[in-house]
């Protein structure tokens, strides 16, 4: 292991290991702004990720520039499939309604070739074990998300 490996995970990984706790911990109140809710969010994220994944210091300043730019553009697409898939149906005539399908089946495919492309990004940097873990992460944090959403609106 890298020395530098070695610092990382003894004295940083501790604490981003709590970051997730303290960032949910904090409930969003009506004075706090939506953007600093996001933040803390995509701050737990970064530290969900990287602890799930022991990312090395090297490995984290190559691979979150590449993982931002993955997660951005999978961002478009999947707003813009959304924003086809909300259209009100019946206000469409058949050509549109078959037109909106066609274009969410495309975003579909480019979703598909955007993940093929950066799985070849991620192992650039990252072992095919890490990129696996990744995925697993990502969905992990996305359900622990939603149920901590979900218990907080049943308060």
């Amino acid at each position: 292991m890298h020395p530098s490996s070695a610092f990382f995970l003894r004295t940083i990984r501790p604490l981003l290991l709590l970051l997730p706790l303290v960032a949910f911990g904090l409930r969003g109140t009506a004075q706090t702004a939506p953007n600093d809710r996001l933040n803390q969010l995509e701050n737990a994220r970064i530290a969900y990720l990287t602890e799930k994944i022991l990312l090395t210091q090297e490995q984290a300043q190559q691979f979150w520039p590449v993982y931002n730019e993955y997660t951005a553009k999978r961002r478009d697409l999947n707003q813009r499939s959304r924003q086809l898939r909300t259209a009100r149906p019946e206000t469409l005539s058949d050509q549109q309604l078959k037109d909106n399908l066609n274009e969410v089946l495309a975003l579909r495919q480019q979703e598909v070739d955007l993940d093929k492309d950066y799985l070849r990004k991620f192992q650039k940097v990252l072992s095919i074990r890490q990129v696996s873990q990744l995925y697993t992460a990502e969905r992990q944090f996305t359900r622990e998300v939603l149920q901590r959403v979900t218990r907080s609106r049943r308060r």
